[in-house]
């Protein structure tokens, strides 16, 4: 039986691998591809925005990860799931910078997405919660088991104090990767102007698919 590698704690070293691991990922992703459709264009934008997400979640977050750095896990804690402009300030503009080198066609594009997305967000969740911003495993490490064991920690952390977990996913073969993990579809919408539709999911504490 093949030993399973662990999953850790980003460490800040590592923010770079994680962004890389996330662009693979998301390379040929339906609401990255319909972003910035231009492949070379995209995995140049994405690399400097992975990286500033990662490095903002490890300071108002946690990042969990494997030794060989093969996937990441974003998390937002309670308290901290809206990215204020303050804390953005306080991580030293990294977001908003990163998302200054698109196009301004794919800028448009990702802010319009961004804004539905936080507006959702802030109508259905009115209580504490955490806030899956990102999972993504690097396609060479894939079909391991990593993608579940990365948000494993929080799952158990949240239902240890009784919150909810949330997030988004634009694929739809990943709504049945969540349900297996005890989350249930909240909503469902099509982005305005864009030929894709999100799934809005919530996790409340104790449940199991």
């Amino acid at each position: 039986m093949t030993e399973l590698e662990p999953i850790v704690r980003l460490q800040p070293a590592q923010v770079r691998q994680a962004a890389e691991a996330l662009n693979n990922a998301f390379a040929e992703d339906p609401i990255y591809t319909e972003i910035i459709p231009d492949r070379q264009e995209r995995l140049d934008s994405m690399r400097g925005l992975w990286a500033a997400l990662v490095d903002y979640s490890l300071r108002y977050g946690e990042v969990y990860t494997t030794n060989a750095v093969g996937g990441a896990a974003c998390w937002l804690p309670p308290g901290r799931t809206e990215m204020t402009f303050w804390r953005m300030l306080r991580a030293g503009m990294k977001v908003p910078r990163a998302m200054m080198r698109f196009s301004p066609p794919s800028r448009q594009r990702l802010m319009q997405v961004l804004g539905t997305m936080d507006r959702e967000r802030s109508r259905l969740m009115r209580r504490p919660y955490w806030y899956l911003l990102v999972v993504g495993v690097d396609p060479a490490h894939q079909a391991r088991g990593i993608g579940g064991r990365l948000i494993a920690p929080v799952l158990r952390r949240a239902d240890e104090q009784g919150l909810p977990c949330y997030l988004e996913t634009e694929t739809e073969s990943n709504v049945a990767f969540y349900q297996r993990r005890g989350f249930v579809v909240m909503g469902e919408k099509d982005m305005p102007g864009c030929h894709f539709h999100i799934w809005l999911m919530l996790r409340e504490a104790g449940r199991r698919a």
